[in-house]
């Protein structure tokens, strides 16, 4: 009896920490999710960055933008699998994302996962910010810290070498949970950042000069255990 009922304490405690896995693309539209294209707004012939081919949401790199879940979402772990099918280039996924064109006129408030190849795993900070224990070494000096234009924005990641041959796939997985937000590229801890200035915000995708595809884009929350 005693066997039977740690076992029923053990599965409600561990539903309480990771829920149901939702899948963000659907693989066939692009239901959940809104464009955000600058050049669209000025010229109605301009055609969306962001389509679905074979499966995939691909970025067709041109003209330059983001695509957001319309969801806000707040402690997760996100798996996006992606390749460059073509020339390598820079894309990025954006969490805590929020207030729309606060950098540039384009880029939404947020903290980007870096994308861009033989870079991935970068943090960048866009109107949000965020902390790592060897700052200096890898952000630069502190009094050029910020996270606006003309600022230090770019956080490095750990390693370099994480990322698969151009045309394979690759698989980033990023963990946000209250402040603290984790990536690792292929199954190597390549950033984790404390101090988030944000710690809930909508998920979005970058089309940023090179063509990406994706082929899975998935959220897991991440919840506490309640005694």
């Amino acid at each position: 009896m005693k066997t039977i009922f740690a076992a029923v304490v053990f599965t409600l405690c561990t539903a309480n920490i990771f829920a149901q896995t939702k899948n963000l693309f659907n693989g066939k539209d692009l239901s959940g999710w809104h464009i955000d294209v600058p050049a669209m707004d000025k010229d109605s012939s301009v055609k969306t960055p962001f389509i679905v081919r074979d499966g995939n949401l691909v970025s067709l790199a041109k003209p330059q933008g983001h695509i957001i879940t319309d969801a806000v979402y707040q402690n997760y772990r996100l798996e996006v699998e992606y390749r460059f099918p073509a020339k390598p280039g820079n894309c990025g996924v954006l969490v805590h994302a929020s207030t729309p064109r606060v950098l540039y006129a384009m880029f939404p408030k947020s903290i980007e996962c870096q994308l861009m190849h033989q870079n991935a795993g970068d943090f960048w900070c866009i109107g949000e910010d965020i902390a790592v224990p060897d700052m200096e070494t890898r952000r630069g000096p502190k009094e050029k810290w910020g996270a606006v234009d003309g600022k230090e924005r770019r956080i490095k990641n750990l390693t370099d070498d994480s990322e698969k041959p151009l045309g394979e796939w690759n698989k980033m997985t990023v963990e946000c949970v209250g402040n603290v937000v984790k990536v690792w590229v292929n199954g190597d801890m390549v950033n984790e950042g404390s101090n988030c200035t944000a710690s809930k915000g909508q998920i979005a995708l970058q089309a940023e000069g090179s063509e990406v595809e994706f082929r899975k884009v998935a959220l897991t929350p991440i919840k506490k255990i309640t005694k």
